[in-house]
Protein backbone atom coordinates (compact mmCIF):
# COMPACT_ATOMS: atom_id res chain seq x y z
CA UNK A 1 0.00 0.00 0.00
CA UNK A 2 2.67 2.17 0.73
CA UNK A 3 4.20 2.16 -2.72
CA UNK A 4 0.98 3.31 -4.39
CA UNK A 5 0.71 6.74 -1.90
CA UNK A 6 4.05 7.65 -3.52
CA UNK A 7 3.11 6.34 -7.10
CA UNK A 8 5.77 8.85 -9.20
CA UNK A 9 2.68 8.98 -12.15
CA UNK A 10 -0.25 9.62 -9.18
CA UNK A 11 2.03 12.33 -7.90
CA UNK A 12 2.55 14.08 -10.79
CA UNK A 13 -1.24 14.02 -11.75
CA UNK A 14 -2.26 15.82 -8.84
CA UNK A 15 0.93 18.11 -8.17
CA UNK A 16 -1.05 19.32 -11.96
CA UNK A 17 -4.50 19.69 -11.15
CA UNK A 18 -3.10 21.66 -8.05
CA UNK A 19 -0.63 23.82 -9.96
CA UNK A 20 -2.94 24.51 -12.85
CA UNK A 21 0.23 22.59 -15.23
CA UNK A 22 2.94 19.79 -15.49
CA UNK A 23 6.01 22.38 -16.09
CA UNK A 24 9.91 21.51 -15.13
CA UNK A 25 9.52 22.78 -11.35
CA UNK A 26 6.31 20.42 -10.62
CA UNK A 27 8.27 17.40 -12.46
CA UNK A 28 11.02 18.29 -10.26
CA UNK A 29 9.29 19.08 -6.55
CA UNK A 30 7.21 15.95 -7.26
CA UNK A 31 10.40 13.79 -7.22
CA UNK A 32 12.33 15.23 -4.56
CA UNK A 33 9.50 14.93 -2.47
CA UNK A 34 9.00 10.69 -3.01
CA UNK A 35 13.40 11.08 -2.64
CA UNK A 36 12.89 13.30 0.58
CA UNK A 37 9.86 11.13 2.24
CA UNK A 38 11.42 7.80 0.99
CA UNK A 39 14.96 8.63 2.83
CA UNK A 40 13.49 9.15 6.26
CA UNK A 41 11.27 6.07 6.02
CA UNK A 42 8.15 8.07 4.98
CA UNK A 43 5.79 5.47 2.70
CA UNK A 44 1.99 7.57 3.53
CA UNK A 45 2.24 10.99 4.27
CA UNK A 46 -1.45 11.67 4.22
CA UNK A 47 -2.49 8.55 6.12
CA UNK A 48 -0.32 6.96 8.84
CA UNK A 49 1.95 8.94 8.82
CA UNK A 50 0.57 12.76 8.24
CA UNK A 51 1.37 13.44 11.79
CA UNK A 52 5.33 12.57 11.65
CA UNK A 53 6.15 14.87 8.87
CA UNK A 54 8.11 18.58 8.73
CA UNK A 55 9.02 19.83 4.80
CA UNK A 56 11.42 22.77 4.95
CA UNK A 57 11.25 24.29 1.51
CA UNK A 58 13.47 26.89 -0.20
CA UNK A 59 11.98 28.59 -2.46
CA UNK A 60 8.67 29.71 -3.03
CA UNK A 61 8.09 28.65 -6.56
CA UNK A 62 6.60 25.63 -8.31
CA UNK A 63 8.46 23.40 -6.73
CA UNK A 64 7.17 23.97 -3.21
CA UNK A 65 3.47 23.44 -4.33
CA UNK A 66 4.91 20.07 -5.99
CA UNK A 67 6.17 19.65 -2.24
CA UNK A 68 2.99 20.53 -0.62
CA UNK A 69 0.72 18.21 -2.82
CA UNK A 70 3.17 15.35 -2.51
CA UNK A 71 4.00 15.34 0.87
CA UNK A 72 0.88 16.94 2.61
CA UNK A 73 2.22 19.11 4.40
CA UNK A 74 1.12 22.85 5.24
CA UNK A 75 2.28 26.27 6.40
CA UNK A 76 -1.46 26.66 8.13
CA UNK A 77 -0.55 23.41 9.35
CA UNK A 78 2.65 24.32 10.44
CA UNK A 79 4.07 21.33 8.73
CA UNK A 80 5.67 23.52 5.61
CA UNK A 81 7.65 26.01 6.38
CA UNK A 82 9.30 28.21 3.69
CA UNK A 83 12.15 30.35 3.80
CA UNK A 84 13.35 31.92 0.36
CA UNK A 85 16.67 31.05 -0.33
CA UNK A 86 15.86 30.73 -3.83
CA UNK A 87 17.16 27.30 -3.99
CA UNK A 88 15.96 23.78 -5.49
CA UNK A 89 16.02 22.12 -2.08
CA UNK A 90 13.84 20.67 0.57
CA UNK A 91 14.78 18.89 4.01
CA UNK A 92 12.06 16.37 4.71
CA UNK A 93 12.37 15.48 8.52
CA UNK A 94 10.65 12.59 10.38
CA UNK A 95 8.96 13.19 13.68
CA UNK A 96 8.76 10.11 14.92
CA UNK A 97 12.38 8.88 14.49
CA UNK A 98 14.36 12.28 14.21
CA UNK A 99 15.47 11.22 10.41
CA UNK A 100 16.36 14.54 8.53
CA UNK A 101 17.36 14.46 4.65
CA UNK A 102 17.98 17.59 2.68
CA UNK A 103 17.20 17.08 -1.08
CA UNK A 104 18.80 19.33 -3.41
CA UNK A 105 19.13 19.86 -7.26
CA UNK A 106 22.97 19.06 -8.80
CA UNK A 107 24.25 21.65 -10.11
CA UNK A 108 24.69 21.15 -13.58
CA UNK A 109 26.40 24.69 -14.92
CA UNK A 110 29.02 25.02 -12.90
CA UNK A 111 29.68 28.71 -12.17
CA UNK A 112 27.96 30.03 -15.09
CA UNK A 113 25.33 32.81 -14.04
CA UNK A 114 22.27 32.34 -16.40
CA UNK A 115 20.08 34.89 -17.74
CA UNK A 116 16.27 35.35 -17.32
CA UNK A 117 16.94 35.18 -22.02
CA UNK A 118 18.88 32.26 -21.41
CA UNK A 119 16.47 30.27 -18.56
CA UNK A 120 13.66 30.72 -20.83
CA UNK A 121 15.34 29.77 -24.12
CA UNK A 122 16.49 26.64 -22.58
CA UNK A 123 13.59 25.12 -20.52
CA UNK A 124 14.11 21.59 -18.78
CA UNK A 125 13.37 18.75 -20.89
CA UNK A 126 11.44 15.84 -20.27
CA UNK A 127 14.90 13.83 -20.82
CA UNK A 128 16.23 16.14 -17.78
CA UNK A 129 13.86 16.19 -15.28
CA UNK A 130 12.82 12.55 -15.29
CA UNK A 131 16.73 11.80 -15.51
CA UNK A 132 17.30 8.86 -12.74
CA UNK A 133 17.18 10.51 -9.33
CA UNK A 134 20.48 9.86 -8.35
CA UNK A 135 21.76 11.92 -11.35
CA UNK A 136 19.30 14.84 -10.66
CA UNK A 137 19.47 15.52 -6.86
CA UNK A 138 21.97 14.75 -3.90
CA UNK A 139 20.76 13.51 -0.53
CA UNK A 140 22.00 14.67 2.74
CA UNK A 141 21.73 13.84 6.16
CA UNK A 142 21.07 16.80 8.20
CA UNK A 143 20.27 17.59 12.14
CA UNK A 144 16.98 20.31 12.17
CA UNK A 145 17.04 21.79 15.96
CA UNK A 146 13.09 21.82 16.08
CA UNK A 147 11.97 23.86 18.81
CA UNK A 148 8.57 23.02 20.63
CA UNK A 149 7.31 26.78 19.33
CA UNK A 150 7.80 25.63 15.41
CA UNK A 151 5.51 22.35 16.04
CA UNK A 152 1.94 21.80 14.93
CA UNK A 153 -0.57 22.58 17.53
CA UNK A 154 -2.02 25.12 19.10
CA UNK A 155 0.47 28.43 20.68
CA UNK A 156 2.28 28.02 23.51
CA UNK A 157 2.13 31.61 24.12
CA UNK A 158 0.49 34.75 22.81
CA UNK A 159 1.69 38.77 23.42
CA UNK A 160 1.51 42.10 22.82
CA UNK A 161 4.21 44.52 21.07
CA UNK A 162 4.69 47.52 23.38
CA UNK A 163 5.13 49.95 20.34
CA UNK A 164 2.83 48.93 17.48
CA UNK A 165 0.18 46.98 19.89
CA UNK A 166 -0.28 43.85 17.27
CA UNK A 167 -0.18 40.54 18.84
CA UNK A 168 2.68 37.92 18.57
CA UNK A 169 2.23 34.15 18.46
CA UNK A 170 4.50 31.34 18.24
CA UNK A 171 7.66 33.03 20.45
CA UNK A 172 8.23 35.46 17.82
CA UNK A 173 8.66 38.22 19.80
CA UNK A 174 12.06 40.36 20.40
CA UNK A 175 12.88 41.45 24.23
CA UNK A 176 14.93 44.35 24.58
CA UNK A 177 15.25 47.37 27.28
CA UNK A 178 12.27 45.19 29.08
CA UNK A 179 10.03 45.69 26.43
CA UNK A 180 8.60 42.90 24.47
CA UNK A 181 8.47 43.58 20.37
CA UNK A 182 7.42 42.41 17.57
CA UNK A 183 10.27 41.98 15.04
CA UNK A 184 9.49 44.35 12.50
CA UNK A 185 9.21 46.82 14.95
CA UNK A 186 12.90 45.24 16.77
CA UNK A 187 14.41 45.72 13.49
CA UNK A 188 13.13 49.20 12.34
CA UNK A 189 12.17 47.83 8.83
CA UNK A 190 9.16 45.35 7.43
CA UNK A 191 8.14 44.15 3.91
CA UNK A 192 5.52 46.95 3.70
CA UNK A 193 4.91 50.59 4.10
CA UNK A 194 2.29 52.58 5.40
CA UNK A 195 0.55 54.57 2.63
CA UNK A 196 -0.01 58.41 4.18
CA UNK A 197 -3.85 58.43 3.30
CA UNK A 198 -3.93 62.78 4.41
CA UNK A 199 -0.44 63.48 2.15
CA UNK A 200 -2.14 61.94 -0.70
CA UNK A 201 -5.54 63.82 -0.02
Amino acid sequence: MGADNLDLEACLEEAKAFHGDLCAGIKLGTRMSILGLQSIGIDDPKGKDRKNIIVFAETDRCVTDAILVTTGCHPGKRTMKIFDYGKMAATFVNLKTGKAVRVFLKNKDGDKKLTREEIESSPHSDDFVMSPPEDLFNVVEVSVDLKPEDLPGRPLQIVTCSICGERIMDKREVYRDGSILCKPCAEGSCYYTLVDKAAEG
